[in-house]
């Protein structure tokens, strides 16, 4: 074979053209295409134009006897033809150029190259027919639009492609309507491909009938050759966003062979805007999917950037993702893998301001021609509400839908002190009032009392390290040398066992209530219930409460801090610059670390920036746990006293230690290191010898 190669690449080599007959066939190609040219610009000068061939002719005949009576007409791309009385009659337009059949049909033309474009187009529409073979029938037809609608939803149906067209939500408003729309027309579609051996036929293309069944229910279907149908019949639930979503067919063997099993499925969405503030919604919006089975994780693209992704792992759902609100599509099987791109609009866009994300999702679904319901599924259709979300898992007995992951509420631990402490307790104070603001004070003020055993564990703690700090120093100036160190520090711990203070002591209890501020950080922002309720000059919780704004752009920060002040997030790095003011003041210096305090001085001052551009809701808790933790502190020094924390430091040390076996080891591993720096320090007295 490598033999075969050397010679057959050999001889393509020896027997390339030279420059000069490349040159020479180039010179004829162009001579050739000036002279069809120039014939060209003679046919046009003297009227002669294209005209359809008789098999063109007849093949439209064909096309049109085929249809039903009543609408046999072909309507593409600027083609409407029908029949009359057995001739065929209509107009084709071309840019601003519309022209009658006769026209078309005749051999000259005062207007050749819009001809030429006419007879084009109905080659086209002839050939998108040919292809469509027992759908073709279906290409044609006037749009119509039906509703279904309950308490919460109302849907909007188009017979052109036989999709859910516009989603409107009941209740709900955007920052610029009294309405909430979740897609309008033309922002969202969805098309199968179903295949034979020879031929695609994309449902988007194709004119369903629409059939309401009842008040909750409408059959868009096909009516296809031999008495095949296929169709998509949609089940409003009651009292529900969920739509049902049945693919229903008759006789399809016909038409799709037993031996195709997979049908493709595309959807496309603009994803809406609907909050004031588009910069934080645009970041927490993107597709999110579940991977199909018991144990599949909920995963989803960058909310940041455009992303492209395959996975070729089955999925359960995928859905469009806005940050309150989201579009999900539900599989009672599975989805065969799949492929997907999210878009970030750029800034200067037509489509930026109305729209967040543009989706596209490629996968493919299992099919069989000769089932009645070869697929089925579910459209979520709502907010991004937990417990509503949370019941909708008894449409999957088989499997955890997982859909409350659409709900962003921080990694596993930060999310189950969400769901199983700060959404209970924020559920069971709603029951009582419904002003949030209040809501969330007295919400902040349970998990402060919570937590003040850990809070009054961690002051005590830092009292005792003050009121040890002279004696520390007094250890320090004792030994001042290194060769003292471990000396030092034996000193020091024993100092500590008497006193039963422990340098650690502050950090752990603090260390211990991270998690909860994190789960806060993560609730807030999420939390729908906060959408649109006012609380003094804040008018939505759930968005920054802008006091001042400005056009310009901070360089370097505008895309954090944004381009306003939020009254709410200035309170709380007040309110945090008094608290590191207060904890600083109350501590010992430290001369090695003396740039500490300007370090923890800024650290209010990051918090701004990042802040800003929150929730105000989130920034009011901090505001509130600052004041309180401001308040604590203050309380537990009226309590704790230098004379009572001195009198249980001595009380301490009279009492009997029993070292413990950290201790022990820790002491022996001194013992050990001074024995070797005195070995040491006996090699060097010997050297210098």
């Amino acid at each position: 074979m490598l033999l075969m190669a050397i010679v057959i690449f050999g001889t393509m080599w020896l027997q390339r053209p030279s420059e000069a007959e490349l040159a020479e066939r180039q010179r004829q190609i162009d001579s050739i295409a000036a002279v069809q040219k120039t014939e060209e610009r003679r046919d046009i000068a003297a009227g002669n134009v294209d005209t359809l061939s008789a098999a063109e002719m007849k093949h439209l005949h064909s096309v049109l006897e085929s249809m039903p009576a009543d609408n046999a007409v072909i309507n593409n791309e600027g083609v409407l033809l029908s029949l009359k009385d057995g001739n065929v009659t209509g107009t084709v337009t071309v840019g601003d150029t519309t022209l009658q059949w006769d026209e078309i049909t005749a051999t000259t033309s005062k207007n050749p190259a819009a001809h030429n474009l006419a007879v084009q187009a109905v080659q086209k529409a002839l050939d998108m027919y040919a292809k469509n073979g027992s759908f073709a029938a279906s290409l044609t037809g006037t749009e119509q639009m039906v509703t279904l609608e309950n308490d919460s939803l109302k849907v909007e149906f188009s017979s052109k492609g036989g999709i859910i067209a516009r989603a409107t939500l009941k209740g709900y408003k955007t920052w610029n309507s009294p309405q909430l729309v979740l897609f309008d027309k033309g922002d969202n579609d969805y098309s199968f491909t179903l295949s034979n051996n020879t031929q695609r036929f994309e449902t988007k293309n194709f004119y369903f009938e629409p059939k309401k069944l009842n008040d909750s229910t409408i059959l868009m279907n096909l009516q296809l050759e031999g008495g095949a149908q296929w169709g998509l019949k949609y089940t409003l639930m009651p009292n529900s966003y969920m739509v049902r979503m049945e693919m229903v067919q008759q006789h399809m063997s016909q038409v799709i062979p037993l031996n195709i099993n997979l049908v493709d499925l595309d959807w496309h969405q603009k994803i809406s805007r609907h909050e004031f503030g588009k910069q934080f919604e645009e970041r927490n919006s993107g597709i999110y999917y579940k991977y199909a089975g018991k144990g599949g994780d909920v995963k989803y693209t960058s909310e940041s950037k455009s992303e492209e992704k395959e996975v070729k792992e089955n999925l359960k759902w995928v859905s469009a993702k806005n940050q309150f609100f989201s579009t999900v599509l539900i599989s009672d099987s599975i989805f065969n893998s799949a492929k997907m791109q999210s878009y970030v609009f750029d800034n200067d866009a037509p489509s930026y301001e109305k729209y967040l994300k543009d989706i596209n999702i490629h996968t493919m679904i299992p099919y069989s021609s000769d089932k009645p319901t070869p697929a089925s599924f579910y459209f979520y259709l709502g907010p991004n509400r937990y417990h509503m979300l949370s019941s909708y898992d008894k449409y999957s007995p088989k499997e955890d839908l997982k859909l409350t992951h659409l709900i962003p509420l921080g990694w596993k631990l930060f999310r189950w002190i969400n769901t199983g402490v700060i959404i209970p307790i924020f559920d069971w104070l709603g029951k009582f009032m419904s002003n949030y603001g209040i809501i969330i004070l007295l919400m902040t003020i349970i998990i402060k009392i919570v937590l003040a055993p850990l809070t009054y564990k961690t002051y005590i703690s830092q009292a005792k390290m003050r009121f040890l700090a002279p004696d520390i120093a007094k250890i320090n100036e004792k030994y001042p040398n290194q060769e003292d160190a471990m000396k030092k520090q034996q000193k020091t711990m024993e100092l500590y066992r008497q006193a039963g203070a422990n340098p650690m002591g502050g950090c752990l209890p603090m260390l211990l209530q991270m998690p909860i501020l994190i789960a806060m950080f993560t609730f807030f922002p999420s939390c729908i219930e906060l959408r649109g309720q006012s609380f003094l000059w804040a008018n939505d919780l759930s968005a920054p409460d802008k006091i001042i704004e400005w056009s310009t752009h901070i360089p370097f920060i505008s895309n954090t801090f944004g381009n306003h002040i939020s009254l709410f997030c200035l309170l709380m790095t007040i309110t945090n610059i008094l608290y590191t003011y207060l904890t600083t003041k109350s501590q010992p210096s430290s001369q090695s670390m003396p740039g500490m305090k300007a370090m923890m001085y800024l650290m209010p001052l990051m918090f701004l920036v990042f802040f800003n551009n929150y929730a105000s809701g989130l920034s009011y808790y901090y505001f509130i746990s600052l004041l309180i933790t401001i308040i604590q502190t203050y309380s537990c020094r009226l309590f704790i006293t230098e004379d009572k924390v001195r009198a249980t430091m001595a009380a301490n040390a009279a009492k009997p230690k029993k070292k413990s076996k950290w201790m022990q080891r820790l002491e022996e591993a001194q013992k050990q290191q001074q024995a070797l720096q005195k070995q040491q320090a006996a090699r060097n007295s010997k050297k210098r010898r």
